[in-house]
This record gives structure tokens, sequence and C-alpha cells, in this order.
């Protein structure tokens, strides 16, 4: 096993490394910004670096600066998280380079499956239905209405080297059309340093459902699905698991085309292929090759601990389990607690926490970095914890779910835990009854 890992991410993702490897015996070094000095990442690991300024492109996306952490450290592995550079390629190249085991797939195959078209024509050629659309990179204006009126409207123009909602533009007729291409092109560039966009199918009243698999070079498994369909803004938050929504035959079908597709592929490590879910159909969206937010909710259900299993992969390159050793009963869900104000649009409410009470209790499990003291910043993401409760059916998840809810408090900051009572309680979430689009049409404030 290793001897030491470096976690080139902050926050919760930072802190849930942090204990997997320690349980694996592994010495831990974080990076952190000058803002984060005394976050609690930093206080859990065993060694700590500085690698730059507040701003990400100056310390978090700082490939260089990670790198002399390493070399400082003596580090034999990087642990990336999710987000900042765990799906950037280069990195992984990097590393690779430098002898540096990085904890996921190879580079080439990040590279392959962050591209969204490359990705949705591997996924075609592998069995996976996929959503009508563009064949690749659509040029320009006269091409995009080309493509829309042989598909019809409404269509989703996508950026095809990013994800989070960034570079996606929703067009009902080809009056908006030239107005969406642009602003789509223009949100690409800025946030993925690439241009080019697809052009897709749009689905008014899809689920989200996504599979949790592990990869290394002796097989592939599976740990069912989750169902993501509540999200604001294009991003999740609330998961949960089964999906309440998918019947057992649609579901056999999915899994195995999905473990069918990762083997194919020559995939090593925790990885996620996502698809979108309506009518009784499922189509691929893309493939996330490093930990997911959301996969302490499928680790609740199975009791499998994911982020352990991702580090032993990339030891070994074998996965330590087979299909016939996970089994999932009963309903969990998770909730994403946010620094936002809800109220406001989602409005980031960065801080000082000065109460903080966590909830506790049977199948009751908080993952997060925050503490009474705690400064929330501006400068990342507003995810500051989750809450994952689990309950014998879905009813009994929903009920734990709101006592938990109920005894949570964090004062100092503005948070989503209202909002979350808010969905839990009403008759659409209770009924699932909802689809990606629900929370912008319903009026919670």
């Amino acid at each position: 096993m290793f001897k030491k890992v470096l976690i080139a991410n902050r926050g919760e993702i930072a802190v849930r490394v942090i204990r997997a490897c320690k349980e694996w015996g592994i010495g831990t070094v974080a990076v952190h910004s000058d803002v984060d000095a005394d976050s609690m990442h930093v206080r859990l690991a065993d060694e700590s670096v500085c690698i730059g300024s507040h701003q990400p492109q100056n310390s978090y996306l700082n490939m260089a600066a990670i790198m002399s952490a390493v070399d400082v450290t003596g580090a034999e592995a990087i642990h990336p998280g999710y987000g900042f550079l765990s799906e950037n390629y280069k990195f992984a190249e990097i590393v690779e380079k430098h002898k540096v085991k990085f904890i996921g797939p190879k580079a080439e195959i990040i590279k392959k499956m962050g591209d969204k078209i490359q990705a949705k024509i591997i996924a075609k050629e592998k069995g996976l239905p996929v959503i009508e659309g563009s064949d690749g990179g659509v040029e320009d204006l006269k091409k995009a209405k080309e493509i829309c009126k042989k598909i019809g409207y409404p269509v989703l123009i996508k950026a095809s080297g990013g994800g989070g909602g960034k570079g996606m533009k929703i067009v009902e007729d080809e009056i908006k059309l030239s107005e969406m291409y642009s602003l789509a092109r223009l949100e690409a560039k800025k946030y993925f340093g690439n241009d080019e966009v697809y052009i897709e199918k749009y689905f008014k009243n899809p689920r989200h459902i996504e599979v949790q698999v592990l990869s290394g070079k002796n097989r592939t498994v599976h740990l069912n699905e989750r169902d993501c369909s509540v999200q604001r803004k294009h991003q999740k938050l609330i998961e949960e698991t089964p999906s309440p929504v998918i019947d057992d035959k649609i579901r056999s079908d999915l899994l195995d085309k999905t473990i069918k597709m990762v083997e194919a592929i020559g995939y090593e490590g925790a990885g996620t292929v996502e698809y979108i879910y309506e009518n009784g159909k499922f189509y691929f969206l893309e493939m996330n090759t490093r930990i997911q937010v959301e996969h302490p909710v499928t680790e609740v259900q199975t009791g499998i601990d994911i982020v352990k299993e991702q580090i032993w992969i990339a030891h070994s390159g074998q996965t330590a389990l087979k299909q016939s050793d996970i089994s999932a009963r009963g309903h969990t869900i998770e909730c994403r607690i946010n620094a936002e104000d809800p109220s406001k649009n989602f409005q980031p409410s960065p801080g000082i926490i000065s109460v903080c009470h966590q909830p506790s209790g049977f199948r009751t499990r908080v993952d997060g970095s925050i503490f009474q003291g705690c400064k929330i910043t501006p400068y990342y993401d507003s995810l500051i914890c989750k809450l994952i409760c689990k309950g014998r059916n879905r009813t009994e998840a929903i009920q734990r779910t709101m006592r938990s809810l109920n005894e949570f408090v964090i004062e100092g900051v503005t948070t989503t835990i209202d909002l979350h009572k808010r969905i839990l309680s009403h008759e659409k979430f209770v009924s699932s009854d909802f689809d990606t689009n629900w929370l912008a049409k319903e009026k919670f404030y």
C-alpha cells in the first residue's frame, strides 16, 4: 500500500479522503491556499503545504505548486477528489510522468471521456442509447440551424469540454438560437478554455439517473444507481437510491449495459456513468472519471467504502470486490447543504459559522469540513456538508432525513437546510412526481 498520499483538493472531499487514507494506515499531505490554512482538512492531515493565494488558479489549479508539494513531502500518490484538477487529463499526464500514482483512471481515458462529443461516440459504439443530436462539434450558426431543424425544438446547446451547468443553454425556437448559441460558446471558452459546443434534443421532463462503478484490470462492478433529479441551476441538490421511478427490468438493462461499456474502454478506478431517463427509456449523458460529490449516498446504501476501494484499485490495479459482494437494502437519501440563500436565487452566503450542531443517530451520517468558528470564504464552491440518511424504505428514509434536518443548527451563514425541509415535505417529492426542472418551476419562497 502507499505510504503517503497528497490530497489535491480542499473542503469536505479532502476530509473524506484523509479519513479513508488513515484507515489504510497511509500518511496524508494536505495542500491549501492562504485562506484555508485553518481549515479542517489541514488540521486532520499529517502534513500540510501552502500552495498559493485564494484564487483557484494560483492554488488548487496550480499544477506546478502541487507537484512541488509532492517533491517536498515525498508523496507516492495524488488523490484529486472532485472538481479542480480531478478530470484534467494534462494534470494526470504530469503526475504519471513524475512516477507518482494518480488515484483515478489513465490520462488517455480522462481525455476521451472528458470530451462530451467523443464520450457520446464511444457510448454509442459500445451499445448504449444516446440522445439524438449533432455527431460532433457545431462550428457555426448555419450548421446549428440545420441540426435543430432536423431533431426539432426544444434543443440543448452544451459545452463539449465541461459540465456543472456552464456553457449550457436551452433553446425553445429558432428565434433564440443565434443568441443562445453565441452565449454558450462564450461561456464554454470562459470556463473551460474551449468554445466547442454540441447540440442535443432537450427533454422537458427528464429524471437524472447515474450508475456508480468500480473497475480494475480484473473486473468491473456496479454499486447500483442513484436518482439525482432534484437540481437547481443544473446542479444536484438531493440524491437518493434506489431510483423510485425505475422498475427491475429497466434497472437490470441499465446496469448491464453500463458495465459492458466501462469494461470495454479499459477503465480503472471509481467512476460514474450518467443518464437521462424519460418515458421508460434511458439515454447516455456523460461519464465522470472521478469520485462524485454524491458518492456517500451509495456508500450508506451498500456498506461499501468507495474511496478506500478507489485507493486499493490505484495501488493494486485490481477490483477487490465481486458483484456478489455488493447488496443494497432499504432506501437512502442525501441532501447537499450549501452556504447559499435559496430565497435570493441561491446567492452565496460567506461568513463565519458561529454555532454548529450536526445531527446524529441511527443510520444518520454527515460528511463535511465545518466547525464552530469555521470561516466560509466566497472563493470556492458553496457546498459545506452533506447529510445522508437511510431507512427500511423510502418513507422511513424521508422521515429520518427530516428528523436530522430539524436537528441541524448552523448559524452565521445562510444555508439550504430550510429548503431541504420544504422539498422533503412537499407532496410531489413524497410521491416522486418530479423531474430535473421541478425546482425552477415550483415556488418554495
